[in-house]
This record gives structure tokens, C-alpha cells and sequence, in this order.
């Protein structure tokens, strides 16, 4: 029943329930108020690696980061609970286990709403805190069904969660491998922050400094990463009724329709000779801001129309954030000897089998602090 799989009215409900909770002020909350004490505890984590050498894999780190933040800002609860579940247990009893967190979750929020009902007022109290007006409560001002909310909730969450991450993990991978661009990053940061005097964190970074006009290069880092590896590699769709495309192309009911994002970033028609290149600058324009501009049906990789990716903005807004904090701390490098988890000197990572594109093996990395 999720918005993912949903279509006719109750696709349009869960839609409008997320446009509300993908509000601007929820945006900024999110990356300035939820984001800083969960990335905190990264910082830690990646600290001590540094101290004592060891190897992290920051596909785990990203995933972790994300399971946190999506868990706060939909449920205020700890989401991070469904993925032992997930990963901790066989297929049959993990989906009846996620079923009954995400219905357990809704319960509790019906519990608390009804907690700030008045006797002449059925709605919920709004507080001024946007983090409060969370996912749930959104979906249970549009839908009655709890298990069509559990189901909405879980749909929104499980994808945000895990297409970050992994996006996140292709592009430290990416940026491993040309180094120049983070060189690049790097100097950017340095410019827009001013910290040139060796600082050791960017203090002053919040929602509206990680935007493309503050921050063009890093946002055009990830922008790049995402044409080469789109964290849902390929879609497909069946016709509930006959339907013609615009070219002409008509289409029967129950006709099966399949693009590949995969390939299309990797077009040359599309994007030009250097297609299969990683240039982050191909966006930039002659003066360094954002220029090149594709729609979504070159560049699917938010999907496109009605069917836009409602968390479009917050996952670049988040990817962009944790890039700027992590790669101006900390230098990674890349363990490629294989015993340490890595794909062998003159190897590449690869992608696993998957629906999304996570990263086989993960991404085993040695730290060292930037800053001393």
C-alpha cells in the first residue's frame, strides 16, 4: 500500500501528506537540528578509527547516519531497530517484524495525538517545532487506515534511507579515485567557510549554506555520482490502461515499460563524448555556478512529473552537508588489498545485485585527521 507501489486515489493522499512533510521548515530542521548530533556520533566513531588505525567501512557509516536521521524526523523513534530486523533475521519474519514496528510506531503517535486533542478541537496541536509535525502525523491527517499509514511511512523511509546512503558511499568511492576533485571540494569549502586557518570543523554550516549557489562544486560532486551511479539503476512500470507515448508509441494495457537510469547517465547522446567520465564541472557553467540543467526525462534519477521524488531536495541537501563536514576532517584512503575488504590493486568496486545500488563488500577505508 506504499506510495512507491500506490496508484489512483491512494497514491494521491500519500503524495499529499509528504509535500507537506517535505516542507521547507522541515528541510532546514532536518539538516540543522536533527542531522549535527547524529553526525556527532559519526565524528566519534571515524575519530577513533583514526587514533588507532583501524579500518571502517563508510558504507556502514552512511547507512547508520541515515537509519538515525530518517527514524527522527518521521517517527521520533529509533528506526534503526528495523534494520536488525531486516538483516538479523529470514524474510518472512523480518517483513512480519517491520509490520509490526511500523504499526506499533502508529499507535503510538495516534496515542500522543489524541493526548493533545482538545474536547472541540480533533486536530493535533501544532508546535512550533517542525520536527514534531513528523511523517506520521502528516499521513494520519490524510489517512485513517493505520496499516495503510504503517505501510506509507515504511515505503518513504526504507528509500530514503538506503539511496543515501549508498550515494553517499559512491561518492567518497568516486572521489577517492580522483582526488583532484576533492582537492576541489576542498578549496571550496575553505572559501566559503573561512576557515584557511586549519580549523578542524566547518562550525558554520547549516540548510541554506549547502544549497547549489553557496556551494556549486561539492553540489555538483554529488549531482555527477548520482548520472554514474543512480541509486535505482534501472525502473519499470505496467500499463493499467492503454496510453500512448508522446512520440507516438501506443502502448496496450498491461504493456511492460522499462528505462535504465544506469545507462542513460552513460549516454552519449545525452551527455556528450566524455559520457563515461566523472567530471563534476560538466555542470558548472563559466563562472563557477550551477549551469547545466536536464530535465527529468534526460536525468530520471529523482523520476519526473507527477511521480517526482518528493525527498529530492532533502537527500541532496543531506548528502551535501555530510560530504562538506567529513571530507574537510578527514582523509580517506581506500584499503584495496583484498584481505582488508578491498577489490585488489587495479580493481574496481562493484555494484551488488539489487533493486537500489549498494556497494558489494561495502567501502573499506583507513582516517586521519585533515587537522592534526
Amino acid at each position: 500500500n506504499g506510495i512507491i507501489n500506490a496508484d489512483g486515489e491512494l497514491w494521491k493522499v500519500q503524495r499529499k501528506a509528504g509535500l507537506r512533510f517535505f516542507s521547507n521548515a522541515n528541510l532546514k530542521a532536518f539538516i540543522d537540528e536533527a542531522l549535527p548530533p547524529i553526525l556527532d556520533d559519526a565524528k566519534s566513531l571515524l575519530d577513533e578509527a583514526a587514533r588507532n588505525q583501524t579500518i571502517v567501512d563508510m558504507q556502514e557509516v552512511f547507512l547508520e547516519l541515515t537509519t538515525r536521521l530518517m527514524g527522527k524526523v518521521a517517527y521520533e523513534n529509533p528506526f534503526w531497530k528495523v534494520r536488525e530486523y531486516i538483516f538479523g533475521a529470514s524474510l518472512r519474519k523480518a517483513l512480519f517484524e517491520v509490520h509490526s514496528f511500523g504499526e506499533n510506531i502508529v499507535s503510538a503517535a495516534i496515542g500522543k495525538r489524541q493526548e493533545s486533542v482538545s474536547a472541540d478541537d480533533k486536530s493535533v496541536v501544532q508546535s512550533n517545532n517542525p520536527l514534531r509535525n513528523n511523517l506520521i502525523n502528516s499521513l494520519l491527517d490524510h489517512i485513517s487506515d493505520r496499516r495503510i499509514v504503517a505501510d506509507a511511512a515504511m515505503n518513504y523511509l526504507s528509500a530514503g534511507r538506503d539511496t543515501t546512503a549508498q550515494s553517499l558511499t559512491w561518492t567518497l568511492y568516486l572521489l577517492l579515485r580522483h582526488p583532484e576533485h576533492e582537492s576541489e571540494m576542498i578549496e571550496e569549502l575553505a572559501g566559503c567557510f573561512g576557515t584557511r586557518s586549519g580549523s578542524p570543523d566547518l562550525s558554520d554550516i547549516t540548510y541554506d549554506k549547502v544549497q547549489p549557489a553557496t556551494l556549486p562544486y561539492t553540489n555538483s560532486v554529488f549531482t555527477e555520482t548520482l548520472r554514474l551511479c543512480p541509486p535505482v539503476p534501472f525502473e519499470l512500470k505496467e500499463c493499467t490502461i492503454a496510453t500512448t507515448f508522446p512520440d507516438g508509441t501506443r502502448l496496450p494495457q498491461g504493456s511492460v515499460v522499462i528505462w535504465v537510469p544506469w545507462a542513460m547517465g552513460r549516454s552519449r547522446q545525452i551527455w556528450g563524448e566524455d559520457s563515461e567520465f566523472f567530471k563534476p564541472a560538466r555542470w558548472l557553467d563559466a563562472s563557477g555556478s550551477i549551469g547545466l540543467q536536464k530535465s527529468a526525462y534526460e536525468f530520471p534519477v529523482f523520476n519526473g512529473g507527477p511521480r517526482l521524488c518528493l525527498g529530492k531536495k532533502l537527500a541532496e541537501s543531506l548528502a551535501v552537508c555530510v560530504l562538506a563536514h567529513l571530507t574537510w576532517r578527514y582523509k580517506f584512503s581506500e584499503v584495496l588489498e583484498k584481505e582488508g575488504g578491498g577489490c585488489g590493486r587495479g580493481g574496481e568496486r562493484k555494484s551488488q545485485n539489487s533493486l537500489t545500488l549498494p556497494m558489494e563488500g561495502g567501502l573499506p577505508v583507513t582516517v586521519r585527521l585533515r587537522h592534526g
